[in-house]
């Protein structure tokens, strides 16, 4: 089971949790910051399709 590293979200009522939540201004954004994310902390990126991605470490 993974572990949820991150979330990126323009959702900023619709999510909370223990992870790290950074908030993006737009879809743009948010997509941009998830695939960022992505290379740096090397976890994979999963879209929920409600403005929200989740990035998992396995």
């Amino acid at each position: 089971m993974g572990k949820i590293a991150a979330i990126v979200t323009v959702n900023r009522e619709g999510v909370g949790g223990s992870a790290p939540i950074f908030f993006a201004d737009n879809a743009n954004q948010m997509e941009e910051t998830a695939f960022l994310l992505e290379k740096i902390l090397d976890v994979s990126v999963h879209d929920l399709k409600n403005g929200t991605f989740i990035l998992v470490q396995r």
